[in-house]
């Protein structure tokens, strides 16, 4: 590379960093730390003899430098992610490649795969199941199913579950001694915690699963955050609860299936609450003018209008 132009990796961090006005955003995005987008910033900082990103009050804010090259660094990026693209040979032409979060994959849509493969035996589905939330206009990617995330270039979005959230447990355990039949005993149960922190963009799902903070937005007192279980990955926490190891928060109805083959009960009546987000599918730009992806998405709308319905 010219002696000239600075280092791509800094110039994609100061970029990142530009759009979002945040460090961990950006982070996320290219899949690093935090620090080490700080340091490619400062590094690029220092290159160039100027400074680019400042702090203003609790975020961040560009400079008058970083604001002449940010569009034109933004869209020449554009442009070689572009070329990329069209360049790289795919490997399935007939491929489609959906992002989801991890234990939606595990919990809903992995078990029902077979039905679409059996419907279209002619296209193959990659499952993504990073826990990123992957920029549709900057990937390979067809389809996004996304938990509690609104689209920020507002791509529009098709709803395919309101969420429920209701404690359940194993009926051994439901019906242990003493029974559960009351929200005042979740006091001495023992609890399962899904343990979101390593995920930023679930601010707004997080306090749903949060036993604190669900007993405090539903009036129930005496629950003690700090005993019990924790999982990183929703799928083991059903697994640890359906095994008879504790209380989990129920997603509905993403776990249907172990509620169907009695592996799950809700052990109190009257105990759902509506969260207010959901599961939403979206495809990108790339995706909408694929008949296989757009054959994945009508596939995954259709089930779950149907699993939707009561009964």
């Amino acid at each position: 590379m010219s002696e000239w132009l600075p280092s791509l990796n800094a110039l994609r961090a100061f970029e990142a960093v530009a759009r979002h006005l945040s460090y961990r955003d950006a982070a996320v995005e290219l899949a690093v730390t935090p620090a080490a987008v700080k340091q490619l910033v400062a590094k690029l900082e220092d290159a160039l003899g100027a400074r680019l990103v400042v702090r203003q009050g609790r975020g961040l804010a560009l400079t008058d430098a970083a604001q002449a090259g940010q569009g034109d660094l933004s869209l020449a990026i554009r442009h070689m992610e572009d070329a990329v693209r069209r360049m790289r040979a795919p490997a399935d032409p007939t491929r489609v490649i959906v992002t989801v979060e991890a234990s939606f994959a595990t919990t809903w849509l992995v078990p029902r795969l077979e039905a679409f493969r059996s419907l279209h035996p002619g296209i193959s589905v990659l499952i993504d199941s990073s826990q990123q939330i992957v920029d549709l206009a900057r990937s390979d990617v067809d389809i996004a199913i996304r938990y509690g995330v609104a689209a920020k270039d507002g791509r529009p979005q098709q709803r395919l579950f309101d969420d429920l959230v209701f404690p359940a447990c194993s009926p051994s355990l439901a019906a242990g001694l003493p029974a559960l039949t009351s929200l005042d005993q979740l006091a001495d149960a023992p609890l399962i915690h899904w343990d979101m922190s390593a995920l930023p963009w679930a601010n707004e799902t997080r306090r749903w699963f949060n036993w604190s903070e669900w007993a405090r937005l539903t009036g129930v007192e005496g629950i003690d955050p700090t005993k019990g279980l924790r999982f990183s990955d929703y799928g083991l926490a059903v697994q640890a609860a359906t095994s008879g190891q504790g209380v989990i928060l129920a997603s509905w109805p993403i776990l249907r299936d172990p509620f169907d083959a009695g592996l799950l009960v809700r052990p109190f009546a009257d105990s759902a609450r509506s969260t207010g987000i959901g599961y939403d599918l979206l495809l990108s730009d790339a995706g909408e003018l694929r008949p296989e992806a757009q054959a994945f998405a009508d596939w995954v709308v259709d089930v779950a209008r149907c699993e939707a319905r009561p009964g």
